[in-house]
């Protein structure tokens, strides 16, 4: 089995690669040849501000034979600042994360990769908003309005790259000094007009397309600054209420598999938490996620299977506010993604080997 870090997989992997290899695997989802479970969050108090949080998302294609099964274990808190309020996380200490996905073959059994989730993550979320847009955008769409400053914003710029040729980027985060520096990076990697603005109203101005990236817990995207024609994606933070007022169409990625066994069990939510000690006082400190994610009643609801196939469009005339949103299909993603990576790693002689013995057992399970 290969051990395989951040650093490889930003030597093989790009954005790309990741766009077409989700778009495949939402396909092969909707076709029945895949299968996915949404995220499942196991929550424990651990004192009176922490809690601890066991996330996992899998799924497996019958079609390529991978499976694989993201694991996330983070310590996490809600922190005040002003009038901003952001989920912060980490695991042993603040700065560090811990975040693995075990690829397997579906053919033999064997355990063939354990990969770092950093980079995966964050091209995953960005690719995510980029099939969203090639969908849901005016194909004119040029400037983008992003809140956040941080790993996620990264990527979706480079996400909207590869499906609108962005001409400009307005960039708002609270931290003065955090949203300046991102906007000079910006400028000089892709070598387009990227500016800091010093309010989440001036980010949404003159916008084809708004992004929230944020860790915020409250609402980042604001409805009375949008202008018609407009698309959203929120992968942090939320729409608030004049926003989703806004909303002409809500275009859903996708959703989990429904258990053959207990049909009961299907949810369109983005994930399923269990919570031991449910009345302990810590969770009302923790308001992230509280709300699942609902489109407005007055929205035409779409889904990506029915636009790809060509049954439906997204957006049907300039002037519609549209929105995307993955639905919970996060187990579709890593199978996906983390054979590129190791079919890559592999072929350039990338990663750490574990020996297959240690991982395999003459006692049955």
């Amino acid at each position: 089995m290969l051990v395989l870090n951040n650093e490889v997989t930003a030597g093989v992997l790009t954005m790309p690669d990741v766009v077409r290899a989700l778009e495949q695997s939402y396909r092969d989802l909707s076709a029945g040849i895949a299968v996915c479970r949404p995220r499942i969050d196991l929550s424990l108090p651990v004192d009176d501000e922490r809690v601890y949080q066991w996330g996992t998302m899998d799924g497996g294609s019958a079609r390529t034979g991978y499976v694989a099964i993201r694991m996330k274990s983070d310590l996490l808190t809600e922190v005040t600042t002003g009038s901003n309020r952001t989920q912060e996380k980490y695991c042993v200490e603040p700065g560090t994360f811990c975040g693995l996905v075990l690829l397997l073959d579906a053919r033999t059994g064997e355990p063939l990769a354990l990969l770092n989730d950093g980079l995966l993550q964050h091209l995953r979320v960005g690719a995510d908003s980029a099939i969203g847009a090639d969908f849901g955008a005016r194909e004119d769409a040029r400037v983008l309005g992003l809140l956040g400053s941080g790993g996620m914003a990264r990527s979706h710029i480079e996400a909207f790259r590869t499906v609108r040729p962005l001409e400009r980027v307005r960039v708002y985060s609270p931290t003065r000094a955090n949203r300046e520096r991102f906007a000079a990076e910006m400028r000089e990697k892709h070598g387009i007009d990227v500016v800091a603005v010093d309010t989440p109203g001036k980010a949404h101005e003159g916008a084809d397309m708004v992004a929230g990236c944020t860790d915020a817990v409250g609402s980042v995207v604001l409805g009375s600054p949008l202008r018609p024609g407009t698309h959203i994606t929120c992968v942090g933070g939320r729409l608030d209420a004049d926003a989703l007022r806004r909303v002409d169409v809500w275009l859903r990625l996708g959703s989990a598999s429904v258990p053959t066994s207990a049909p009961a069990w299907a949810t369109d939510d983005e994930y399923v938490t269990y919570r031991a000690r449910p009345d302990d006082p810590v969770w009302q400190r923790h308001r992230h996620g509280k709300e699942a994610r609902r489109p407005p009643g007055t929205a035409r609801v779409v889904r990506l299977d029915a636009v790809l196939e060509g049954r439906a469009r997204a957006r049907e005339d300039e002037s519609q506010v549209t929105f995307s949103e993955r639905g919970n299909i996060q187990g579709a993603q890593f199978h996906a993604i983390a054979a590129l990576v190791y079919e890559r790693a592999r072929e350039r002689g990338l990663g750490r080997e574990i020996p297959r013995e240690w991982l395999l057992q003459d006692i049955r399970d």
